[in-house]
């Protein structure tokens, strides 16, 4: 299971799931060591596989940072952070996690689109 470094430690995932708000956008960055970055990535193409089946699952976008050591972001739009959590606490998923490698720290945090006038849409 890889560990959990929340962006916010004020503020960690968990805390955020409690929260009723749509839609979310959960930015998780995951660094690990360059041996493990083949496992890391088929554990993931499998997660991202289990989400997409869920409930209020809208897109995901995996990107991996320039440079030598395996740094990686995940960008994933839910509905709402209800359809997250749901999807985020199922026993499938959680069983799941276990396989990243030891490696891996993760640090998912959630987030709503803000509207700026003339730049962009909330």
């Amino acid at each position: 299971m890889p560990f959990l470094r929340p962006l916010d430690p004020t503020f960690p995932i968990d805390r955020q799931l409690g929260i009723d708000a749509g839609p979310v956008v959960l930015v998780n960055v995951f660094t690990l060591d360059n041996a493990d970055e083949q496992s890391f990535l088929q554990v993931w193409q499998d997660d991202a596989a289990f989400m997409k089946r869920q409930p209020g699952f809208i897109s995901t976008q995996l990107h991996r940072a320039i440079g030598d050591r395996p740094t990686y972001l995940n960008y994933a739009v839910w509905e709402s952070s209800a359809h997250f959590r749901a999807a985020f606490t199922h026993p499938e998923f959680r069983s799941k996690i276990s396989a990243y490698p030891s490696s891996a720290v993760a640090s998912p945090h959630l987030f709503q689109k803000v509207a700026m006038p003339d730049i962009c849409v909330a």
